[in-house]
């Protein structure tokens, strides 16, 4: 059976009679969750196994952005609240081993969470460095403004994640953190020199480049490729993120129905693709958009399929005893405990 290299979204609490035949006649790679798609542990756990069912996969990945603070798809009082990276951020200033240690069991935590649900890889970690004009989307998400910290917060997330069975998503390659703007919302231009990125952003990236998965930036950086933004840019996925970074994980697109792209579906999924993303991703459950992003989508082969194999080969679950974890979280941090 082909696998095809798109990630989807789903509409609502259960799969509908149309996204089933979607992916029957054109399987994607994995779908991912948002809110709308979740209720209880129960339905969840049911939904993700359907998924998984229907794509005749007991491996296909099922994602879910995860991260703490604002973005969390998994809430009280079903799921505990976790914290921004920020507050990692704030406790590794203090005492660097307390915030690796916090971010570490912060992603092993939210690991045990998604892994009691047969979610399958987390979009965490955010490896954007903080700057006094980073866009409020990015804000408290990033784990410092400075390389080594943003490295070593991400590692130790990455690492807490993997160790729960999880895989990790590194975001956004090659850094969101000099945009001023939105890119749910507009195309964001970075017009930092080369240099000044390859120095910040980009070493970020370069430090965390052996994790499974990666997403991108859909941000153009001027100097380097004036006219695409990284998604859709050979020239930065080729010369930057596989060459400069030296990242050679499974590359997955951001979200192609945020703002930053134009044109219809189909033609999105295909320039990424061309661009030399291995998978695109599509998130809002619009079957419309979903059908045009599956016509765009090719058989999922090749080095990409290499890419994807060796990615969800990545994780290696060790048991641990949960609640001692969660009670030394919550003595770091404050979190981590169902209220």
């Amino acid at each position: 059976m082909s696998i095809f290299s798109y990630i989807s979204g789903v509409g609502g609490l259960a799969l509908s009679a149309q996204e089933r035949v979607l992916f029957e006649e054109r399987p994607p790679w994995g779908a991912i969750l948002f809110a709308r798609n979740i209720e209880t542990p129960e339905q969840v756990a049911g939904l993700v196994a359907d998924i998984r069912q229907v794509l005749g996969r007991a491996d296909a990945p099922v994602l879910i952005d995860q991260e703490g603070g604002r973005v969390q798809r998994l809430r009280p009082p079903h799921w505990p609240a976790y914290p921004p990276a920020k507050l990692f951020a704030d406790i590794y200033r203090n005492d660097a081993r307390s915030g690796l240690r916090a971010a570490w069991t912060g992603g092993r935590l939210i690991g045990e969470d998604l892994h009691a649900l047969g979610i399958n890889v987390d979009c965490l970690p955010v490896a954007d460095i903080g700057f006094a004009q980073t866009h409020a989307v990015i804000g408290d998400r990033a784990y410092g403004d400075n390389v080594e910290q943003v490295v070593e917060l991400a590692a130790a997330a990455a690492d807490g994640l993997m160790q729960a069975g999880v895989l990790p998503v590194l975001k956004h390659i090659p850094g969101h953190g000099r945009a001023t703007a939105d890119s749910h919302l507009e195309l964001p231009v970075v017009r930092a020199s080369h240099e000044e990125l390859a120095e910040t952003d980009f070493a970020a990236f370069a430090g965390l480049h052996h994790l499974p998965m990666a997403m991108t930036a859909h941000i153009v950086y001027a100097d380097i490729d004036a006219e695409y933004p990284a998604t859709t840019s050979a020239k930065m996925i080729g010369e930057v993120i596989r060459g400069e970074i030296g990242y050679d994980g499974l590359l997955m697109s951001d979200d192609l129905s945020m703002k930053a792209l134009k044109g219809p579906f189909d033609e999105r999924t295909a320039q990424a693709l061309e661009a030399g993303c291995d998978v695109v991703l599509h998130c809002n459950g619009d079957i419309e958009e979903m059908r045009m992003v599956a016509c765009g989508a090719c058989v999922l082969g090749g080095e990409a399929g290499a890419r994807a194999r060796r990615a969800l080969d990545a994780a290696n679950r060790i048991a641990c005893d949960t609640s001692a974890l969660r009670e030394a979280f919550a003595a770091l941090t404050g979190y981590g405990e169902v209220t």
